[in-house]
């Protein structure tokens, strides 16, 4: 009996941060309500208050923590899957860059949530704007930096600061691929994404080879 309960309960949680997700996604932090919530996760709004007490701040935290963690773990699988060991640096890196794009399609209503935050970040709680930070681009990028960090002792790069070195390859390659798709909003034809990131890794590699 003990179990169901516990099963059950965890259904309900699922269910409102699932149906959270979609609702900050498509209407954002500031014109959502618990009410809404409710209405898309087929809950009520007690049941809501009694898994979040903290009401549509707390589920909102939770939402983009847990959905920045599903993220920081596909970004730590790049990196093992396409920098673990380094044979072709260029090749290897626009491999890296392709799969840490990757979440963008598998995990959408996150990224929708994301874009929503971006947008509205001024009106949304600065603690609130930290914890995305903190659980999810943060993460990420100190990952990326660590691996740099190693490709400069290995001699592969030149970077001193492996963590601006990360930021410009992200920049150089993503930034305008984000740019023309609004975020990952919009499609774009998996050529011209690849010959984008290609152009960004190039770009890199003439700033951060080893003279």
């Amino acid at each position: 009996m003990a179990q169901r309960v516990r099963q059950g309960l965890a259904e309900k949680r699922t269910a409102i941060v699932c149906g959270a997700r979609r609702v900050f996604g498509r209407d954002g932090y500031t014109r959502t309500s618990i009410d809404a919530i409710a209405k898309e996760a087929d809950v009520s709004t007690r049941t809501i208050y009694n898994h979040f007490p903290g009401g549509k701040a707390e589920v909102f935290r939770v939402v983009v923590e847990e959905g920045a963690a599903q993220v920081v773990q596909a970004h730590l699988d790049a990196l093992d899957r396409r920098l673990h060991k380094v044979t072709d640096l260029e090749a290897d890196l626009i491999a890296f860059i392709q799969a840490w794009a990757e979440p963008a399609d598998r995990f959408p209503d996150h990224f929708a949530v994301a874009r929503q935050l971006r947008a509205e970040v001024g009106h949304i709680p600065q603690e609130l704007v930290d914890a995305w930070r903190r659980s999810g681009p943060q993460r990420s990028i100190e990952a990326a930096a660590g691996r740099f960090r190693e490709l400069a002792d290995e001699g592969l790069l030149d970077a001193p600061d492996p963590l601006r070195a990360a930021h410009h390859l992200f920049h150089l390659t993503l930034g305008e691929v984000n740019d023309r798709t609004c975020m990952g909003a919009l499609p774009l034809p998996d050529q011209e994404r690849t010959e984008l990131i290609t152009a960004g890794v190039r770009a890199f590699l003439r700033g951060y080879l080893p003279r």
